[in-house]
């Protein structure tokens, strides 16, 4: 009378925003979905386990979880260099007014 197992639609969706996150993440944009993919494993993973065996897509829970961070790595790698190249912009430019020569 054991029911039989069945695939979780999450585990496909934390894989999709995952992928989405992942895809988008050098574009700083992949930070929304990577973080909901997230917080959908988590919620996914609990259920499955919760129903001891008989909710499978345990691999595409973790696939999802690494693309997602990996997103969220291209994302903060994406402002840092941002950030430096900003800097960097700043520093080349004269601070001051240019005054012509002979100027007291």
């Amino acid at each position: 009378m054991d029911p039989d197992p069945e695939p979780s639609s999450k585990a496909r969706a934390v894989f999709a925003l995952g992928l989405v996150g992942f895809l988008t993440g050098a574009f700083v944009g992949g930070v929304i979905p990577a973080t909901i993919a997230l917080l959908l494993a988590g919620q996914t993973a609990r259920q499955a386990y919760e129903a001891k065996g008989y909710l499978t897509g345990s691999a595409w829970i973790r696939r999802g979880r690494r693309l997602a961070w990996a997103g969220i790595v291209l994302a903060l790698t994406t402002l840092v260099i941002a950030s430096i190249a900003g800097l960097l912009h700043l520093a080349g430019s004269p601070g001051g007014p240019d005054f012509s020569p002979g100027t007291d």
